[in-house]
């Protein structure tokens, strides 16, 4: 991440309705198969509740976060404005989170999204395991060394 207008920053309470409104956009953009009439602003606030959350921020606007449940390691979310991917800004995130959180790091994907499931790849996320959500099948994905 080598633009010096980014910065990773933990929430604050003045970036939630932007991380609401990220949320819900990316969310039906990367969920196309859903029906997104299920998806709303609040979802963010019940799917990050009690966890620990990293904001990118571009000229003090955010354009991505991440959050992940600390006492599992787990990664729960990781969204990225669509206008900023390929920019290495979540694998930036990553290793932020990880410098808090430690290794290993888990999180679930699904099966359909697969440009998800090729960036978690690049960076060393191996497959554990598959299941079934009402979502689609998932797969678990851990991290067990270092992002370079």
């Amino acid at each position: 991440m080598n633009n010096k207008n980014l910065k990773i920053t933990e929430f604050q309470e003045s970036d939630l309705n932007a991380l609401r409104e990220l949320f819900l956009k990316s969310r039906i953009k990367t969920f196309f198969w859903m029906d997104s009439i299920t998806f709303n602003l609040l979802d963010f606030d019940k799917e990050t509740q009690g966890e620990y959350i990293l904001t990118v921020l571009c000229d003090d606007k955010v354009i991505g976060f991440i959050s992940v449940w600390i006492p599992t390691n787990f990664i729960h979310h990781l969204y990225i404005d669509e206008s900023f991917h390929k920019r290495g800004i979540g694998k930036e995130l990553l290793k932020t989170v990880i410098e808090k959180t430690g290794l290993p790091i888990r999180l679930k994907c699904l099966e359909k999204n697969t440009d998800a499931i090729q960036f978690y790849k690049k960076l060393g996320f191996e497959k554990r395991e598959k299941g079934e959500s009402e979502n689609g099948s998932y797969y678990v994905m851990k991290l067990s060394e270092d992002i370079e």
